[in-house]
């Protein structure tokens, strides 16, 4: 017989614990692993693959530059998918709105994640959420251990180096270090559907859709009032986007709104079917994805990255990713404001952005990095977010059992050549 009690607390120990499976983090988790470091990657879901994945994001942006020239400004393991995922057609590049995007396969891209996290013996910890940080060494300034909790018990992780890659710089956050949050307002998220039963051969242009959206959204109770229906070649399925949700800090709004998501998704089929008939009368939701987050709270770095950086293509010294995707900016219900770049384009992602001031041992990657919300609404997507994960990989490494404030920026430059250089 099993005593009663609490079950006793795990330990684990690794060099680099890596909080948050989406695409940064997986990304950190990877190249860690491939530099020999012994990883532990961990996400408070039941799976991995963060947004990517369980939103059904669909396609990863941000990865190329602008046409004519489509340069690929991410490497990694941004090269990893377009060759494994498109040799088993789970992957196309599409021209999408201002520049060619990769449609992708959520169901074949959670098993890739999953089959690469155990070819590389990384060890995954699922359905864990962060209870505290601990910080110790020389005046409070290093990560010491995470202790999580999950069904099966608590649990505490030992490691050298940290990646924040939880979307929500949680990490930094539990830590007491400074965050930002929204100064005005809410940054608008998306719940993601997948569809299928279609016509697809009957399916209005994109700017159609979007002008049928603003002239009689109204009617179906349509909160936004533009989006699209993006057909995966091959697969009779779409991913559809044209609800705009809600993103509050507050554990209570944060679950009911999960749930509001899927009623304008619901609403937005009612649109497709009714003024579509031919495309869409017999249209079928087939998957919702998880409530997809755009921006929520975000860390203080070293630096600051600002929308005239972006902007003027400003290119750091300790430049670490690359990007031309427009600025995107979801701050009210109703729409978005789209400002595109011209065809030789690149903007920049400092290491500083990544980089609380106040740890030796810890660095943010993903969303929830530094900078202003419109700066970030260009850099938050999958492809910078990919490099990033990468460069907190290699930085951590370089750094050793020293700082991640003062390491050799040379070497690092070196080793992510690829993702800063043409």
């Amino acid at each position: 017989m099993k005593q009663v009690g609490s079950p006793p607390v795990r330990e684990h120990k690794a060099d680099i614990c890596v909080v948050g499976a989406g695409i940064s983090g997986v990304s950190a988790a990877i190249e860690a692993a491939r530099l020999g470091r012994n990883v532990i990657l961990i996400d408070g879901l039941p799976a991995l693959g963060g947004q990517a994945v369980n939103s059904i994001i669909g396609m990863i942006v941000g990865l190329f530059g602008n046409p004519p020239g489509n340069k690929q400004l991410t490497h990694g393991i941004a090269d990893d998918l377009i060759r494994d995922l498109g040799a088993t057609g789970d992957l196309h590049l599409v021209m999408g709105g201002v520049s060619l995007n990769a449609l992708y396969n959520e169901v074949a891209l959670g098993r890739w994640v999953e089959r690469k996290i155990l070819e590389l013996k990384i060890t995954p910890l699922l359905g864990a959420v962060l209870r505290r940080v601990r910080m110790d060494g020389q005046a409070g300034r290093r990560i010491s251990a995470l202790e999580f909790a999950t069904r099966y018990g608590d649990v505490v992780v030992r490691a050298n180096g940290f990646v924040d890659a939880t979307g929500d710089a949680a990490v930094v956050w539990q830590a007491g270090l400074e965050c930002r949050e929204p100064a005005e307002g809410l940054i608008y998220g998306s719940q993601m559907i997948v569809i299928e039963n279609f016509d697809d051969a009957k399916k209005p242009s994109r700017e159609e859709m979007s002008a049928r959206i603003r002239e009689r959204g109204a009617k179906y109770g349509l909160v936004r009032r533009d989006g699209f229906a993006m057909s995966f070649p091959g697969r009779a399925t779409a991913v559809v986007n044209m609800t705009h949700i809600e993103t509050p800090l507050d554990p209570l709004e944060s679950s009911r709104i999960g749930i509001e998501g899927k009623e304008q998704a619901d609403r937005t089929m009612n649109f497709l079917r009714g003024e579509f008939p031919e495309a869409f009368g017999q249209a079928r939701v087939r998957a919702y994805g998880l409530p997809g987050i755009r921006q929520t709270r975000w860390i203080v770095g070293r630096h600051h990255l600002t929308v005239d950086e972006v902007r003027h293509g400003v290119k750091f010294p300790d430049s670490i990713a690359r990007t031309a995707w427009p600025l995107e900016q979801h701050h009210h219900a109703e729409g978005y404001v789209w400002e595109p770049f011209d065809a030789e384009h690149v903007h920049y992602v400092p290491l500083g952005s990544m980089t609380p001031p106040g740890a030796d041992n810890l660095l943010a990657a993903g969303r929830c990095i530094d900078g202003d919300a419109t700066a970030l609404s260009s850099v938050r997507v999958m492809g910078p977010c990919i490099a990033m994960g990468a460069a907190a990989a290699h930085a951590l490494d370089l750094a050793g059992t020293g700082s991640v404030q003062d390491f050799d920026l040379a070497a690092l430059r070196d080793r992510l050549r690829p993702n800063i250089e043409n």
